[in-house]
Order: C-alpha cells, then sequence, then structure tokens
C-alpha cells in the first residue's frame, strides 16, 4: 500500500467505491424518512437537532472512507476485505438511524461506527507500515480515529447508565464533532501530508450529491405514486410534482457548473474548506428531500401550514445556493454562478413562502423552481456570450 500519484491521469471512482456509496442510500433514505414523517406529524422544531446529528454520523463517515481512498486505494484483496467491513457498519449504522431521530438511542449508530472504525483503523495501519514517508501522518490518523471512537462509545455508555444529564447530550455531541473534525488537520501537519487526487475527490463528492438529489426524487415519487393508487390526482398534485422535478434538475445542474476539480488543483491548501463546507450542501440536499416529500402530501394533514410546508423547501434550497457560493470561493479565483445570482436568489427564496397562504403551496414551490432554473439560464447565457466575444477577439 503505497501514496497514489495526486496527479495520476484519468483517475475516477472505482467500482468498489461506487458500491460503497450505494450502501449510503439505505442511511440517507431513512433519515429523509424519518424527518418527513416528523414534519408532517408537526414536530419540526424538535427534529432539527436529531436530524443533524444522525446527517453527521453518515457524512462523517463517508468523508473517512473517501479521502482515504483517494490517497491509498490499492483494490487488493485485503483492501476490499476492510471495505466490506466498513460497508458492513454503514448498514448497522442504517439500522439505527429511526431510534437515533426518534428516541435519542444511538446505540446501534455507535456499533455501526465501531465496526467502520475497525476497518478505517486497519486500513491507517497498513498505510504506516507499507508507506514509511507517510508513517506519521498514518499512525496520527490511526491515534485520532481511535480515541474518537473511544469516546463516542463512552459517550453512549454514560448515556445508558444514567450518568451522563440529558443536557449534556448536545454538548458532548459538539465535543466529539469538534474532536473528529480536527484530527485530519491535526494528523497533515504531522510530516508529508496524503497524496489525495483533486479530480478523483471532486468526483466522489459530485456522486454523494447526486445520491442525495436522487433521494430527493425518489421521496417525492414515492409519495406522488401514493396518492394516484388513492385516487387524489388534482391540478395542484400534477403542478407540484412538475415544480420538483424542475427544482432537483435546476440544483444538479448548478453544482456541477462550478469548476471544483481545477480548483483544488491549484488551492490544495484550502480543501477544508472545500470539503467540511459540503456538510452544509448535503444537509441540506437531505432536508430539502424531505420538504418536497411533505409538499406532494400537503391536504392530508392539517397539523402544518403551507406556511410550514414552503419554508421546509425554500430554507434548504437557500442554504444549498448560499453554500455553493461559500464552499466553492476559497478555491476558484473566478466562479462561473455571479455571487449575485447564487446570493440573491438565495434571498428571494426565503421570501417567497409569505405568500404561501394566499396562492398555495404547489404556486410557491413552482416559483421556487422557477428562480433556479432563471440561475441556470442566465449563467449559461453569460458563458456563451464570453465565449463568443473570446472567439471574436481571437485572430483568425
Amino acid at each position: 500500500m503505497v501514496a497514489r500519484s495526486l496527479d495520476e491521469p484519468n483517475r475516477a471512482a472505482s467500482r468498489l467505491e461506487l458500491f460503497f456509496d450505494l450502501t449510503f442510500v439505505v442511511a440517507i433514505a431513512k433519515i429523509t424518512e424519518e424527518l418527513a414523517h416528523r414534519i408532517a406529524a408537526g414536530e419540526l422544531i424538535n427534529s432539527v437537532t436529531p436530524f443533524l446529528q444522525v446527517f453527521f454520523a453518515i457524512w462523517w463517515a463517508w468523508m473517512n472512507f473517501t479521502w482515504f481512498a483517494s490517497s491509498y486505494d490499492t483494490d487488493d484483496v485485503l483492501y476490499r476485505i476492510l471495505t466490506l467491513l466498513q460497508i458492513a457498519g454503514v448498514l448497522v449504522l442504517a439500522v439505527g438511524v429511526p431510534e437515533a431521530v426518534n428516541a435519542n438511542d444511538y446505540r446501534a449508530i455507535a456499533a455501526g461506527y465501531f465496526i467502520m472504525r475497525i476497518g478505517l483503523a486497519a486500513q491507517w495501519t497498513r498505510a504506516a507500515v507499507e508507506d514509511p514517508r507517510r508513517r506519521v501522518t498514518a499512525l496520527r490518523y490511526v491515534v485520532g480515529i481511535s480515541t474518537a471512537e473511544l469516546g463516542w462509545l463512552l459517550r453512549v455508555a454514560l448515556d445508558e447508565s444514567g450518568v451522563l444529564p440529558q443536557q449534556s447530550l448536545v454538548p458532548v455531541f459538539v465535543a466529539l464533532v469538534l474532536f473528529e473534525l480536527a484530527v485530519p488537520y491535526w494528523a497533515e501537519r504531522g510530516g508529508p501530508t496524503t497524496t489525495w487526487h483533486p479530480h478523483h475527490i471532486a468526483e466522489r463528492y459530485g456522486l454523494f450529491t447526486i445520491i442525495l438529489l436522487g433521494e430527493c426524487v425518489l421521496g417525492a415519487s414515492t409519495v406522488v405514486e401514493t396518492r394516484v393508487q388513492e385516487g387524489v390526482v388534482n391540478e395542484g398534485l400534477v403542478m407540484m410534482a412538475i415544480a420538483e422535478l424542475l427544482l432537483v434538475f435546476a440544483l444538479w445542474w448548478l453544482y456541477f457548473l462550478e469548476p471544483s476539480a481545477e480548483g483544488l488543483v491549484n488551492r490544495r491548501d484550502r480543501s477544508f474548506l472545500w470539503g467540511y463546507g459540503h456538510y452544509g450542501i448535503f444537509v441540506a440536499l437531505a432536508a430539502l428531500g424531505a420538504g418536497l416529500a411533505v409538499a406532494v402530501q400537503y391536504g392530508d394533514t392539517q397539523r402544518i401550514s403551507p406556511f410550514v410546508v414552503t419554508y421546509c423547501i425554500a430554507v434548504p434550497v437557500s442554504l444549498f445556493l448560499t453554500l455553493l457560493y461559500a464552499v466553492n470561493a476559497p478555491v476558484i479565483p473566478r466562479l462561473v454562478i455571479r455571487p449575485t445570482m447564487t446570493l440573491g436568489g438565495a434571498l428571494v427564496i426565503l421570501v417567497l413562502p409569505l405568500a404561501a397562504n394566499i396562492v398555495g403551496p404547489a404556486a410557491v414551490v413552482s416559483a421556487i423552481a422557477t428562480v433556479c432554473a432563471l440561475i441556470v439560464a442566465l449563467t449559461l447565457n453569460r458563458r456563451s456570450r464570453e465565449h463568443d466575444l473570446r472567439d471574436a477577439r481571437e485572430p483568425l
């Protein structure tokens, strides 16, 4: 296991990485479904904290594997077996999502993490043995992730025994999260840095974005199918379904407009800002999936108002647009999407739900989708004009 080249040509996600990502579909589907149920039941406020906590567990498990694989993916038998062990841990984590969200019971998630950390620590230990130049860095990762795992297990044990007060659970969680985030930063400064591949990392993040957008489509389409089977088909449902599809497609287009891979090539030192900032983008898309599902079934429940329903879509979309600018600005000198468009569009979208009680949720969601589509169209039009101008200036 030697470090892969950071400028390896044609580096792309492996079939094993794609298979690994598929296991996260289960966990993401569960947390999105649980959040949608709680929103529909009128428990939006109480669901925010557990949703953010559980999603961090999902995201960080994916992050740990992704960045290691970008540097040390040997794809040999031992590597595959240890990856299989981590996949098993992801599935155990997914089983514990409902209890964690609804009952603050993190035992299954802690068990899943423990299984994954065994595989991950073994991978870093192997890297320390077989890549002497980066031995200190690899061993720091082993120490860091092992210490963090002990902290998570201790938190669960103290919670189960009643020693840790309930009001202390969130502060302890935040402290452990900060420790987890600090481990890569500390490890990468212990010696030669790992050789993660910029284009490979950008592709991996893009694939995870596609998974989350796919969950948005799946959640909403499942509810649409149920309503059609129940015979509840009307103009509002059709309008909502079309608007949601347009919205998801526009967000997909916006995400891939920015050349993040090229930015990471030139600004490797800012990769932490880019990589960690994606937590907000990913959590926004997961929350959007829940919001879209609730919006489609609006009318079946009287526990939430049109105002709340539409804000469950507007807030995630605004957060997505804002963070799309924030994570790319440090690594891309000249953004493709103008900040005035992303930030201005985010502000407009936050205002639109104020009219929900008058025009209805379907009209508001259609307006949100239209704003995102306009940002795409205006950006493409500006790029086309700039290319035409550049071609006109070039000598024949």
